[in-house]
């Protein structure tokens, strides 16, 4: 687990300058470790979201299950024994998706436990009320009702946005979408992005200027790119 500083550290910075550091790791593929643009930030104005997956599953359309609220003091129970923060993970297994996952009161009760937000593969609702909590919440869509929802299951791996979670999976979210992090590499990232920044600072400060030049830029772009790639060989060795 990362220290709380450690996290606040990833938290500076988006999710695609997180997801451009950890390609130069080169510990997996370009196109793999994030969700799909199926799942979509309810409030975009939020900073980035940073915390470990608690996963569950969800179904709305079983009439005989039991409220979903009836579970609700067993998760945060759960949440105990589990790395902190926790971002709370629910695959809808509804297809289609049947009803909400989460409302006012579910988010309330996950953000008074320590959770710093709620990914599903369903549906949410009451969006005035949980933006106003600031809590992080990502989404397939929006339906009003919850439906006869029941989780199932809570600390298995999970299925969201084309991707598997498991439990203890590093999270980072922001307007841009999610990705996880590999947590052997987690706590050399926020020095990275910072490098990384810079690095690209060296183009984006020069189209600002009032005269550019098409050789200006490429010299720009190529200390850029030197710089990177000088970054990524310090990672990976």
């Amino acid at each position: 687990m990362l220290t709380i500083d450690q996290l606040h550290a990833l938290a500076k910075y988006d999710t695609p300058t997180i997801c451009n550091v950890i390609e130069l790791f080169d510990i997996r593929p370009r196109n793999a470790g994030y969700m799909d643009q199926r799942i979509q930030a309810c409030f975009p104005e939020l900073p980035p979201m940073v915390g470990y997956a608690f996963t569950a599953t969800l179904r709305s359309a079983n009439r005989s299950a039991r409220e979903s609220y009836s579970s609700l003091g067993q998760q945060v129970e759960a949440f105990a024994e589990s790395p902190a923060p926790p971002v709370v993970v629910f695959q809808d297994i509804d297809d289609p998706t049947a009803a909400a996952t989460f409302g006012e009161v579910m988010c309330s009760t996950y953000q008074r436990f320590g959770a710093t937000g709620i990914i599903t593969s369903g549906a949410g609702r009451d969006l005035e009320q949980v933006r106003a909590l600031k809590f992080p919440a990502f989404t397939n869509g929006t339906i009003c009702s919850h439906g006869y929802s029941s989780i199932p299951s809570i600390q298995v791996p999970v299925h969201v946005g084309g991707i598997t979670i498991f439990p203890g999976d590093l999270l980072h979210g922001d307007e841009n979408g999610v990705t996880t992090i590999p947590v052997e590499i987690a706590s050399e990232i926020p020095d990275a992005c910072a490098v990384f920044m810079e690095a690209e600072a060296i183009m984006l400060d020069y189209l600002k200027e009032e005269e550019v030049t098409s050789k200006g830029f490429a010299e720009r772009r190529a200390a850029s790119r030197q710089m990177i790639e000088e970054l990524g060989k310090r990672l990976r060795s």
